[in-house]
């Protein structure tokens, strides 16, 4: 990373288009569409994540909340992937979107079955500048894993709820479901409305 400014107004124009989104529209396609740009055009640059929020920890994945819509239509997450750090079988019960910034990560989706779970088609290996999408209409669960064995991944995740306060579950091979409600790892969140030091920017 550079010495240069960072540009949080990035992450303010991202946060006030999805909520212009959401203002007009409530059919959950058209949200992925229109998310997947805004976030497409977010993380197209790695200027404006604050140092704080981009830390690993040794013993487990962090989710750190960036902002939170105060209707909790939405919020938006930067998960930050130590070396070797997966997680377990999850879901997530409302749409999200899934933005690479740094490093790699690999997603494998699953299919919950009489039997158990499958895996549902090839591992997805996401790239600086993708996106992807979950819900629970188009596939809700999956593994994610840091894909890089000697560097950090950092991704951008959206979500159509205050996703840290929703009731979801992990499963076992047998899909045997155990609830969770994931919290986050920071106490404080980046401050995207002080425009004091952006020398004029809106």
């Amino acid at each position: 990373m550079s010495n240069a400014p960072l540009r949080l107004e990035r992450l303010r124009h991202f946060v006030t288009g999805l909520a212009e989104v959401l203002e007009r529209h409530d059919d959950e396609a058209y949200v992925l569409d229109e998310g997947k740009r805004l976030l497409g055009e977010l993380i197209r640059h790695d200027d404006w994540l604050p140092e704080a929020f981009a830390q690993p920890d040794p013993d487990r994945y962090q989710q750190f909340l960036l902002h939170a819509d105060s209707r909790q239509r939405f919020s938006v997450v930067c998960f930050v992937w130590a070396p070797g750090q997966t997680t377990p079988v999850h879901d997530h019960r409302v749409w999200g979107l899934i933005g690479m910034l740094r490093g790699e990560e690999v997603s494998q989706n699953y299919a919950l079955t009489a039997e158990g779970l499958r895996p549902d088609g090839s591992p997805i290996r996401l790239r600086p500048g993708d996106v992807e999408a979950v819900s629970p209409r188009i596939g809700d669960i999956h593994q994610v894993s840091n894909a890089l064995g000697d560097r950090v991944s950092i991704s951008i995740h959206v979500y159509g709820a205050n996703i840290g306060a929703v009731r979801r579950a992990t499963y076992q091979p047998d899909g045997t479901e155990k609830p969770f409600i994931s919290g986050y790892s920071n106490d404080v969140l980046p401050n995207i409305w002080d425009q004091s030091k952006e020398g004029g920017r809106a």
